[in-house]
């Protein structure tokens, strides 16, 4: 028996929830101030134009991570599955076949991305410095996207792996070198908006270089193969990836046609407030996705080994822990708002500062019921049922946004902020319409 059949087999439901629900939630955590840190530092240290500008560029930004994300998330489901149904070969397949496919994907859409950059400024309404600063930012990481999207997949594989503590010490080491690289490049070389990417792209290529290393030397239950890509594997990992990725694309979407929004009604301070809402939305959803995401390849095992009454139980934890992360983040941002605008906006500007102030206000009521939504599809996903994922993934992202905006856009900037509260409220209802129509699968007793 490996250390990932007895981490994810016989563990009691609790102190496996604890095991590896904290350690991704404190990774993420690790995360999510780093990301917090690098707006702070930008906005401080570069100015308004600079915090607008990363700002614009980020939805590419992610993007040009989306098919790296896809199919680290869509080859994990099947790796643990296949574990939990005692097929170490197989899942071996899957995960060399995984790594290959993302490296050679992110050099050819990294590639894409830098070479249209400008044109996708343009498009976005950026002129003059506005769009230089945006152009210069995107194209750092497409550049270097080859070598730094590993690793988003090798944090999953090592969890996979039962190498818990060991993901969480990189997801710290990552966001920890990052931020002291971008500090020192910022504030004591005084370089410009292109060394906050930079740093970035170090961190994250270090932190991958780190991550791949035991798989390498075959330290692990996983081990690296020759690769068999057959379109039955594709299919499968494009299945079981596409609610991340839909929830990526369809995210950045939105987030394109905000900003496109944001910048006739209100230029670049309008373009900076959401800004603001999307790096405190990114101190908390990464702790919410380190939470569910952490217990994916548990609940994946015992799906497989037909166990579900282990199934029933991790996921118990795992809504009630994404529950009260979500409604921590509703009480703490709706009382001091003031205190995290601060941390974006310079004080010299009073009315950027009172705007943001209020626009976070609003956007808290959006964590009342943003962990219905994360932990069902989380679920769905971890027991290969990507259909579900995806329809609460693409809804979210996507369809309910995009709806609101037609319905809200007599409210102008107000009806944009309160978008966030009701896209959720909706997303939670079609979550629970899902688990309604599932119950009684989900309530079968173990094989």
């Amino acid at each position: 028996m490996t250390s990932s059949d007895k981490l994810f087999g016989s563990t009691r439901p609790l102190q496996l929830f604890l095991m590896a629900a904290i350690p991704g939630a404190v990774s993420m955590l690790a995360s999510s101030l780093y990301q917090t840190l690098d707006g702070a530092f930008v906005g401080q240290g570069l100015g308004a134009t600079a915090f607008a500008a990363i700002n614009l560029a980020m939805p590419f930004v992610i993007i040009n991570f989306s098919l790296a994300d896809l199919i680290g998330v869509g080859s994990s489901v099947p790796i643990s599955i296949s574990l939990g149904q005692g097929k170490a070969d197989k899942a071996n397949e899957i995960f060399s076949a995984a790594v290959l496919m993302i490296i050679l994907s992110s050099a050819v859409l990294g590639a894409i991305m830098f070479i249209s950059a400008p044109l996708l400024m343009n498009l976005m309404g950026a002129e003059g410095t506005f769009k230089e600063l945006a152009v210069t930012y995107l194209r750092v990481y497409a550049l270097m996207s080859p070598v730094t999207t590993i690793v988003f997949a090798a944090d999953n594989f090592l969890r996979i792996s039962g190498k818990l503590k060991t993901s969480m010490g990189l997801n710290i080491f990552m966001s920890v070198i990052s931020g002291v690289l971008e500090f020192i490049f910022i504030f004591v070389f005084r370089w410009g908006v292109w060394s906050a990417a930079l740093a970035t792209c170090m961190g994250m290529f270090l932190s991958a270089t780190l991550a791949l290393t035991p798989f390498i030397q075959g330290k692990l239950s996983l081990k690296f193969v020759r690769p068999r890509i057959t379109k039955a594997l594709i299919l499968r990992i494009l299945s079981c990836g596409t609610p991340n990725f839909l929830n990526n694309i369809a995210g950045r979407i939105t987030s394109i046609v905000l900003n496109m929004m944001l910048v006739r009604l209100g230029g670049e301070s309008a373009v900076s407030i959401y800004g603001v809402l999307m790096y405190t939305d990114g101190l908390v959803q990464p702790i919410l996705y380190g939470t569910c995401d952490s217990l994916q390849p548990a609940i994946g095992y015992n799906w497989g080994a037909g166990k579900r009454s282990r199934v029933r139980a991790i996921e118990k934890y795992c809504i009630i822990g994404s529950a009260l992360i979500s409604l921590t983040a509703a009480v703490l941002v709706h009382t001091f708002p003031s205190v995290i605008a601060s941390l974006y906006v310079d004080s010299s500007l009073p009315e950027l500062l009172s705007s943001t102030t209020h626009a976070l206000t609003v956007f808290s009521l959006a964590f009342v019921t943003r962990w219905i939504s994360f932990s069902t599809q989380s679920f769905m996903l971890a027991i290969e049922k990507p259909k579900y994922a995806a329809a609460i993934s693409i809804s979210t992202a996507l369809v309910f946004p995009m709806l609101l905006l037609l319905i809200l856009k007599d409210f102008g900037l107000e009806g944009i902020w309160f978008n966030f509260a009701v896209t959720n409220a909706l997303a939670a209802i079609l979550s629970i319409a899902i688990v309604a129509k599932e119950w009684k699968n989900l309530m079968k007793a173990d094989e």
